[in-house]
């Protein structure tokens, strides 16, 4: 596991009370990071997490918003200094919907344009605002193996994604070298959550044929490559490390 410290920094995860963003929230936290978690609807889980991640001993903070309100969405980094200064930005909040090029309404392709292009758009536009000039912060944009391999399939994610992928690399740029800015590209990380076990365990399965590793990622092997662009070499910016078991290969 990677192991060099996160102790005394702040960060925001947005969508970290559930799924993968609680993975990062709990990472963060058990590399001695305070951590922000934003969440939309899941005040409980939020707080469940909160207490999680201090009785490791750092902080931490739940922080509502809708990311499909441009007007709170910008308010949030400033919300979120309010806690404590912050180090990092890890845009992990998106929206996952399958609909194809033909089923895409244009009230689907906007709500995900929002939430998952959008939002980390303004919160970066933001968080480097608040960066001090002599100090150094870090941006992880959370994306999928599919934006380095679009294909038919949850076609308005897919795009978001892609779009995502093309900033982290400008940003990359457009913010050094104060801030370095990576993305973490994730294959077949967690199950789906919904729906009858049964159709999960046939989904899984589906899934897993197309991955050369042939399994589902470990957490800890996510959470690694998550601290590693957090506390890693500042050399290494507009990179995409795919954790993916080698899906975008095939």
């Amino acid at each position: 596991m990677f192991k060099k410290s996160l102790e005394g920094k702040t960060v925001l995860v947005t969508g970290g009370a559930r799924r993968v963003g609680r993975l990062f929230a709990l990472a963060c936290g058990r590399a001695g990071a305070n951590v922000i978690i934003h969440h939309g609807n899941s005040a409980q889980e939020a707080l469940d997490l909160k207490e999680e991640i201090e009785s490791f001993g750092p902080q931490a903070w739940s922080l509502p918003s809708d990311l499909s309100n441009a007007d709170e969405v910008s308010r949030l980094i400033y919300r979120a200094n309010e806690f404590s200064p912050l180090y990092a930005l890890i845009n992990s909040a998106a929206i996952f919907e399958s609909l194809s090029f033909q089923e895409t309404k244009l009230k689907d392709w906007e709500r995900h344009i929002s939430i998952n292009l959008t939002a980390p758009f303004l919160l970066s536009q933001a968080f480097a605002k608040q960066i001090p000039e002599n100090e150094k912060g870090r941006i992880v944009n959370i994306l999928d193996w599919r934006a380095l391999r679009p294909g038919a399939d949850h076609f308005p994610y897919t795009i978001t994604k892609s779009a995502l992928a093309a900033m982290t690399k400008s940003l990359a740029v457009a913010l050094a070298p104060h801030i370095t800015v990576n993305g973490l590209a994730l294959g077949a990380v967690l199950p789906p959550a919904d729906g009858n076990p049964a159709d999960n365990l046939s989904t899984s399965e589906k899934i897993l044929e197309s991955v050369p590793a042939k399994r589902w990622s470990e957490a800890g092997e996510v959470e690694d490559a998550l601290l590693f662009l957090l506390s890693g070499p500042a050399y290494i910016t507009g990179e995409i490390i795919h954790v993916d078991g080698g899906r975008h290969l095939i």
